[in-house]
């Protein structure tokens, strides 16, 4: 820069002695006087100067000096300004003469100017600037792209562009009105892909499900709950999965009690029995059973409506029980066991008699077993597991021996219970 700066004062020196000596001289109207004027020629620093940048910076050679950059920088080099002889002008640079006026040049009309050609050419009084477009700084003759991100004018990401920039935003944002900050994004109200249930947070979203639903996989679909798979104990009888829930179904003759028991319908108490005026409607698990109102056979005969007696003056009755009274029960499938089921109790006792409970017929597997409790009761036990729809009829004796009538010999009198057991189809 120092040797530029000498040039040009050697420049001016040059051209004030050239006028001086043609004032000095007397003028004549033959005499032209031409002024040439040569401008210096231009030292490329980045040669001459070892090492004129340093680190990471470039060197670029202008006119007149030189620039240190960094090297992702773009330049445009400028022209050379053109060296080309002018005649004598009694007007000062950047005007000519028009008359007895001077008149400025527009040196940007006339294609005189130098600036580059993304440049705009400005022309002033005398002269002309170069005027670098927006997002562009000058330095020296170039005109250098300006890094806006540099700035942070953008809120989340900045892109620079030559002579501008852009902004953008994650994903879940978008551009505010001023374009650069970021606002969040209500996916929920765009279309979001939740197949139920949409929960707007910043910057994102979440799916959610109805009850009975779990999300899948992609976070977006809802899939169906089978509640029924998880347990077998949901229901009493059959778990029925449906959309988003289950139901819990019961058996003919059955009635959901709730939601998930079931209960037997009393068809003897609701009228939905079919038994005939003579029959005595008898419900059972799940079911119903018509019996014959006067169930008591030869040589019994019938003294009350389940309670036949065997009279003594019939020769048949003498090995007998003397009454039978007819019970009836249901029990369910599959009972553990040993399971007491029905208890027998003496209704009469006479002073000083001995009472004793067996199972006089209709256990031919030896399902059950009497267990007597004391002199005047007993229980029937289940002793195996059974399933149904089955049907057994018990005759249940208790035998009474009374030391005190010994005068009539070895008296000994028996009574029995005709107990029905209905074995449902099911284990409720």
């Amino acid at each position: 820069m120092q040797g530029a700066c000498v040039s040009v004062v050697c420049v001016c020196i040059c051209v004030s002695v050239l006028l001086r000596s043609a004032i000095s001289q007397p003028s004549t109207e033959s005499d032209t006087y031409t002024l040439s004027l040569r401008l210096p020629s231009d030292i490329n620093e980045c040669e001459t100067i070892p090492d004129a940048c340093k680190g990471e910076m470039k060197c670029f050679n202008h006119y007149g000096g030189y620039l240190c950059l960094p090297r992702s920088a773009s330049v445009i080099p400028a022209p050379e300004p053109p060296i080309t002889p002018t005649e004598t002008n009694p007007c000062p640079l950047g005007y000519e003469a028009q008359g007895d006026s001077c008149v400025d040049i527009n040196e940007c009309e006339r294609d005189e100017d130098d600036c580059q050609p993304s440049q705009q050419c400005i022309n002033t009084l005398g002269a002309f600037t170069c005027q670098c477009p927006d997002g562009y700084r000058k330095v020296g003759t170039e005109c250098i792209d300006i890094d806006e991100c540099r700035y942070r004018y953008c809120q989340h990401r900045c892109v620079n562009v030559p002579g501008s920039f852009s902004c953008q935003c994650e994903p879940g944002f978008q551009l505010a009105g001023n374009n650069r900050s970021c606002i969040d994004v209500n996916e929920c109200e765009m279309g979001a892909p939740c197949s139920q249930r949409c929960y707007n947070t910043y910057g994102t979203f979440l799916c959610r499900c109805d009850q009975g639903y779990e999300l899948g996989p992609d976070g977006f679909a809802c899939n169906d709950i089978d509640e029924c798979s998880y347990s077998s104990y949901l229901c009493q009888y059959q778990c029925v999965n449906e959309p988003g829930k289950f139901s819990c179904m019961c058996p003919e003759g059955y009635q959901l009690q709730g939601t998930r028991l079931c209960q037997d319908i009393n068809e003897c108490e609701t009228g939905e029995h079919q038994c005939s005026d003579t029959q005595t409607c008898v419900n059972i698990h799940g079911r119903y059973q018509c019996v014959d109102t006067n169930r008591c056979q030869e040589p019994y005969v019938q003294v009350s409506e389940n309670r036949c007696v065997c009279p003594v003056n019939k020769p048949a009755c003498r090995d007998l029980p003397f009454s039978i009274v007819h019970r009836y029960m249901s029990i369910t499938s599959e009972r553990s066991v040993p399971s007491d089921i029905f208890q027998i109790q003496a209704t009469s006792v006479s002073p000083g008699a001995y009472n004793t409970f067996r199972i006089r017929s209709g256990d031919e597997n030896a399902d059950f077993y009497i267990r007597q409790i004391n002199n005047i009761s007993a229980m029937l036990v289940l002793a195996r597991a059974v399933s149904g729809p089955r049907e057994y009829t018990l005759d249940l004796e208790m035998v009474s021996v009374n030391p005190l009538l010994s005068y009539q010999g070895n008296y000994q009198t028996s009574s029995a219970l005709r107990l029905s057991i209905y074995v449902g189809p099911y284990t409720f």
